[in-house]
């Protein structure tokens, strides 16, 4: 994997969250090209797996779900047992669900095909702010005891920029990501004297598995959102996955950014900065 630039992390143990997925499974190649230890935490082990192989060396999968505390600890105990404790957590799990999700960027009149407001399904919202959010506060609170007091400690969590405007149709997960902003400003503060560093990341329009029938249509065309996403881009694209490993890098590393903590960064392509106008 070709780096932006290059980091030392040899010796240092780094846990990403959701680390199968498109994302995040860049963030534990990345870590791992700098010389970390990288744990791939993954609900389904084989997936985690897939990766661990794909990425060869000091890295290994291990199932657990981030919204079970006890499932988070047996993690930690095995991950403990066959290296030690991590000083870089990533926190990465996340994403939505349709039954969480509108039909209808807009009310306008109640119809029995549409899927509207009203009509959104209360597990699937639990679902969508239970996921994201706290499955960030779990692995937080499961990692990060171990992690006080060691050099270079930091966690960065993966936000959106639903965060700051919400999307259309999918208000669960923006809410959801814009706690996660509140939070990690919260846990910055909270951790400053502990030799902590909190951060996040907020990416702007990537295409995953989870979103790509929002994007583009059975024949591979870009739907209309995808047109409204450009339009408002003024890079005028989607971005790569590997453009968001030169701002994990900066975070995680104490020399860059040592007395940095509480940042959420936008890497968007300008659209946090477009008026729309």
């Amino acid at each position: 994997m070709k780096l932006p630039f290059q980091l030392d992390l040899d010796g240092r143990i780094a846990v990403v969250t959701g680390g199968s997925g498109v994302l995040c499974s860049g963030f534990a190649r990345a870590l791992a090209a700098c010389g970390a230890k990288v744990v791939i935490l993954s609900r389904t082990l084989e997936n985690g797996e897939r990766i661990a192989r794909e990425i060869g060396g000091n890295v290994m999968a291990v199932s657990a779900d981030v919204l079970s505390k006890q499932s988070l600890e047996e993690a930690q105990d095995r991950i403990q047992q066959k290296w030690g404790t991590a000083s870089i957590l990533i926190n990465g799990a996340g994403g939505n669900d349709p039954l969480a999700t509108t039909d209808d960027e807009q009310f306008e009149a109640a119809k029995a095909s549409v899927k509207d407001f009203f009509k959104l399904d209360y597990e699937g919202i639990r679902f969508v702010f239970d996921l994201n959010f706290m499955g960030t506060l779990l692995p937080t609170q499961v990692f990060a005891r171990q992690m006080v007091g060691k050099h270079g400690a930091c966690i960065v969590n993966i936000s959106s920029m639903g965060a700051y405007l919400p999307l259309t149709k999918v208000m669960a997960y923006s809410g959801a990501k814009a706690a996660i902003n509140n939070f990690t400003q919260w846990l910055a503060t909270y951790f400053a004297r502990s030799g902590i560093r909190v951060n996040a990341i907020a990416p702007g329009f990537f295409v995953g598995e989870q979103n790509y029938s929002l994007l583009f249509d059975q024949d591979g065309k870009p739907t209309p959102r995808t047109e409204k996403i450009l339009a408002s881009t003024p890079m005028g694209r989607f971005g790569e996955a590997g453009e968001l490993i030169g701002t994990l890098l900066y975070l995680v590393s104490p020399e860059a950014a040592g007395f940095v903590t509480g940042v959420v960064i936008p890497v968007d392509g300008g659209y946090s900065a477009f008026s729309g106008v």
